[in-house]
């Protein structure tokens, strides 16, 4: 590092600590923060228990080391995924727990070894944040029994011995399960690509739809409506199933042929064996027989709407007759998520978002289990 460089970084971490100076350095100066032990302070919001009550939280995340970067981060969505696993519905937690797996945001400092980042980059961090071993060799990581996901995980790194989320002003990740947000998309509709967008983009294009496929999106909330839309951009003719009537209007301009309020499963039966393809994004306990029997023999339906307890009913005699392709499909690779981040602000392919703040938490996630939500909750990290 040449002496002026150094005078000029000394310069700005007095004026404004590491944390903040992705503002106002323009060039390509990094921060090396692994030249430093220093944890990383953070404030966000957390579950303490199982009642799913977040509340403010000061705590401590990792210093960045050689293969991590820093992210101020900007923005931060809701799953409902978040909402299972505070309130426990997947197993026991630990806590406090800083939910949140969709967060964009400005890379602030970098480790020594990081090339794919620079400080001043607009970055995004969704469902992985490291690997126990540094092991990346492949683009499946979800499926790697190493993979540290976002929050709730155990991380022996991490000062509270799990990872935390992204309702927060800041996170620590490897660079490698970060990703690039391209400057054709603004961080608040970039958000939801993180999570909503990948889990619902992997699972249809390897399910190869092409022009003219009729695609039955199960469920419209935060991932069904991203699912009508990523579907519908490919071509696909979509049949959109849903239980709230309020939804229809909403469903038919993003691009459905058919909106189907399924408030008797009767309703289903005139659709019985002719789709090539069916998507559920169901986030509870339903007969997914009587789905399926909707998708023509040998035909694909996907399940990646995870229910409490993560069990779903089916009926092995209905699912017998049906004669479908049964799977489930868990996020997807990184190499995948940059794609879809890609693809969708090159397309327009853009999540339908409501702005919150850091206080309206709590009664945004009564309104996403309420199913009032349209479509997902962007939080103004600024407000942590």
């Amino acid at each position: 590092m040449s002496d002026d460089t150094d005078q000029l970084r000394r310069k700005v971490v007095k004026m404004t600590g590491a944390v903040g100076m992705s503002a106002l350095l323009s060039g390509p100066i990094n921060v090396f923060a692994s030249e430093s032990n220093a944890k990383i302070q953070s404030r966000g919001y957390a579950a303490f228990d199982e009642s799913g009550i977040l509340k403010p939280w000061k705590f401590e995340r990792r210093a960045v080391g050689d293969s991590d970067i820093l992210i101020d981060i900007k923005y931060a969505s809701i799953c409902h995924s978040d909402i299972h696993q505070e309130k426990g519905h997947w197993g026991k937690q630990q806590y406090p727990q800083v939910p949140g797996h969709e967060m964009v945001g400005i890379v602030a400092a970098v480790g020594k070894n990081v090339t794919k980042f620079k400080v001043g980059d607009r970055a995004g961090v969704g469902c992985m944040v490291g690997n126990h071993h540094h092991h990346h060799d492949h683009d499946e990581e979800q499926y790697n029994a190493d993979t540290i996901f976002t929050y709730g995980f155990p991380d022996d790194r991490s000062p509270t011995g799990i990872s935390q989320g992204g309702y927060s002003n800041n996170i620590v990740v490897e660079d490698h399960f970060a990703v690039h947000i391209p400057d054709n998309v603004s961080f608040q509709e970039a958000v939801p690509l993180l999570c909503a967008g990948i889990t619902t983009y992997s699972p249809l294009m390897r399910a190869d739809i092409k022009p003219g496929m009729k695609v039955g999106i199960a469920g419209i909330g935060g991932l069904g409506h991203l699912a009508v839309k990523i579907a519908v951009s490919k071509g696909a003719e979509v049949y959109a199933f849903t239980t709230s009537p309020s939804k229809v209007k909403d469903i038919l301009a993003f691009g459905a042929k058919e909106a189907i309020v399924v408030d008797d499963l009767a309703k289903l039966n005139q659709y019985r064996g002719q789709l090539d393809y069916l998507l559920s994004t169901i986030p509870y306990d339903y007969n997914v027989a009587a789905y399926a029997a909707v998708v023509k023999p040998y035909g694909t339906f996907t399940q990646v709407g995870m229910p409490i307890n993560s069990e779903v009913t089916v009926s092995a005699l209905n699912l017998a007759f049906a004669r479908v392709n049964f799977n489930a499909s868990l996020i997807g690779g990184m190499k995948e998520t940059q794609e879809v981040v890609n693809y969708c602000a090159d397309n327009k392919v853009l999540p339908q978002i409501q702005m919150i703040k850091a206080e309206q938490i709590n009664d945004a996630w009564e309104n996403v289990v309420n199913k009032k939500a349209r479509y997902r909750y962007v939080i103004d990290a600024s407000t942590f």
